[in-house]
């Protein structure tokens, strides 16, 4: 039976715009993207064999374009079109962030964070520069190491904090294991920091660490 023929509360579409997209499952909200199914199967039952083939969601927005495109009903205009919307939510949230302060938006950046952090392979270390009013003046990856750690040089840091001319900044770096819990280093190093940027009359608010699960903030666990 075609989506067009299933009752007006169970189609994907009408469904997110009675209830909003929140009320969706995985499946239906992939459904959406899709638009169309394939032969012997509705968008909506070629959204829950993609989740079985890939195991997740995340795990298909997380894909490299030949192991996407090498699935059913995928190619590359439809990783194009993936690639634009991610890119798209993660501008959404810059800009929000842009117009406030960080510190009456936690849940803002941790978000943020993860969204550009989260599907990187491998541990990368950026910050966060803000100006007085802890407004966000732009993110960089600084650094990029492997798949358990990265070098970093405070040196860098407190070069890239002067040339924004940043008041404060936060720090994050991510764990592709998935655990958040910060090691010996990632500790020692955030001190470091610092100890450095204190030096320049920068702050640092934070250092979040983006894992699977919420991000987590070394502040809020009392290890800044």
């Amino acid at each position: 039976m075609s989506i067009r023929d299933w009752p007006a509360a169970e189609r994907p579409r009408e469904k997110l715009l009675e209830l909003g997209a929140a009320s969706l499952s995985d499946a239906e909200l992939l459904a959406i993207f899709l638009r169309t199914g394939v032969s012997g199967k509705s968008a909506v039952d070629l959204a829950r064999y993609l989740l079985g083939q890939f195991g997740s969601l995340r795990a298909l927005l997380d894909a490299r374009q030949s192991v996407f495109s090498q699935h059913l009903g995928l190619g590359p205009a439809k990783f194009a079109q993936l690639q634009a919307v991610l890119e798209m939510a993660r501008r959404h949230m810059a800009e929000r962030l842009r117009n406030d302060s960080v510190l009456e938006s936690p849940v803002a950046v941790r978000n943020y964070l993860k969204a550009l952090l989260r599907h990187e392979p491998h541990e990368v270390f950026g910050c966060l520069f803000l100006d007085s009013k802890h407004r966000v003046l732009g993110f960089e990856k600084l650094f990029q190491g492997t798949i358990d750690s990265a070098t970093v040089y405070p040196r860098q840091v407190v070069k890239r904090a002067l040339d924004y001319n940043a008041a404060a900044l936060i720090l994050c770096h991510n764990h592709p294991s998935g655990s958040t819990e910060p090691s010996l280093a990632d500790r020692k190093l955030t001190k470091e920091m610092q100890r450095a940027l204190e030096l320049v009359d920068v702050r640092v608010l934070d250092h979040i660490i983006v894992g699977d699960g919420d991000p987590l903030s070394m502040v809020e666990y009392g290890w800044m």
